[in-house]
């Protein structure tokens, strides 16, 4: 019995599908091309912050997104901000816009109005 669990525990741990909701984050948003480290500044954040059905509810949203991406090889904190409003569940994009802030990702949106303002 013991050695069942032990080679179960060893299966799981190579597996991505046992890893921790942080990790499954950041390596998603590391894949699409974010900095390893602000990837897991984010996954780490949104961990933290938000329940496993709410991260849930933001990976089926953000699969529903890729599937109409233009550019499904990238993502941007644009994207993560939009795939969020269309939630219903207010805290999550509140949730992932301050994790934006916190990881020192910067809207593309927000380059342009800073630009306007003091250009």
């Amino acid at each position: 019995m013991r050695f069942s669990f032990v080679v179960a525990a060893s299966i799981c741990a190579t597996l991505t599908a046992c890893a921790s909701p942080q990790e499954r984050i950041s390596d998603t948003l590391a894949g699409y091309g974010l900095e390893r480290a602000r990837a897991d500044c984010v996954g780490g954040y949104l961990q933290s912050e938000l329940s496993l059905s709410q991260l849930l509810e933001l990976s089926r949203a953000a699969k529903a997104y890729r599937a109409r991406d233009p550019n499904p090889k990238a993502i941007t904190i644009d994207d993560l901000l939009i795939i969020s409003s269309e939630i219903r569940d207010p805290k999550i994009p509140l949730t992932v816009a301050k994790s934006a802030g916190r990881c020192g990702l910067v809207p593309l949106g927000f380059t342009d109005l800073s630009r306007a303002l003091l250009g």
